[in-house]
């Protein structure tokens, strides 16, 4: 049986995490959640703990600081690896990316892609409850990113994606020093020049209901300086090297 563990990220999240972890279970039963929480002030931790006292498939990983999203997938994602489970996945605490919608990236990893990404601008992606200036921002500055890194990628700050293990293991985390949704880009865009098999598939995006957007001036600044080095680097000869993936040489869907 494939072993798939769904990495959750929190901060002060308590509105709304019981909920999401409830959908998730009860939409896989063979999935296993793991929130990793950094030290949140209003109890999301505890309540966690909680949760998992009653039921096996519920793990947490204690954080003492946030020091942002990037580090608390690594760690995640290295907890994920030393257990063995097949498909890593990430979804975010709000409620803004549905659970039901695991089993269509689930059924891209099985069918071979190294990575999936869940997709608001393509055909049947949706996104609720977002101003006209939100949607707008998003946009370009997922156009910005695809000119300068030269990607196919439709949703590179999505973060509703997943990975097979087995290509997750190649990719050495510490190197991966962006902290805020940046990280999204930056592990997309590692994959995709690496010739890494990508799988896309529209979500349904709500904004969340319950606590505080984590998005600040600060993210947005990292995310645009970083893809311009990026960018400007890659065009002059000097990207990163390439990861060595398990299907490497494969074509991006």
């Amino acid at each position: 049986m494939t072993k798939t563990v769904v990495v959750i990220p929190t901060y002060n999240e308590i509105g709304s995490i019981a909920s999401v972890i409830d959908r998730i279970l009860a939409t896989d039963e063979s999935a296993n959640v793991l929130i990793v929480d950094d030290n949140s002030p209003d109890g999301t931790g505890d309540l966690v703990d909680q949760l998992a006292s009653d039921d096996s498939r519920i793990h947490i990983l204690h954080r003492t600081e946030k020091n942002g999203l990037g580090a608390a997938y690594g760690a995640g994602f290295r907890w994920a690896l030393e257990r063995d489970y097949d498909f890593v996945v990430e979804m975010d605490a709000d409620g803004s990316h549905q659970p039901e919608e695991l089993p269509r990236l689930q059924a891209l990893l099985a069918d071979g892609a190294d990575m999936a990404i869940g997709t608001r601008w393509i055909p049947g992606g949706v996104i609720k409850n977002w101003p006209a200036y939100r949607k707008l921002i998003s946009r370009s500055g997922t156009l910005y990113a695809r000119i300068l890194l030269q990607s196919k990628l439709h949703d590179l700050t999505s973060g509703y994606r997943g990975f097979r293990a087995d290509s997750l293991r190649s990719v050495d985390l510490s190197s991966v020093n962006s902290q805020g949704y940046c990280f999204q880009i930056e592990m997309a865009w590692l994959f995709e020049r690496s010739g890494a098999k990508m799988g896309e598939f529209p979500i349904t995006f709500i904004e969340r209901e319950e606590g505080v957007s984590k998005m600040s001036t600060g993210i947005v600044v990292e995310a645009l300086a970083k893809v311009t080095v990026w960018g400007l680097s890659s065009i002059v000869g000097r990207a990163p090297e390439r990861l060595a993936l398990p299907s490497a040489g494969a074509e991006a869907r």
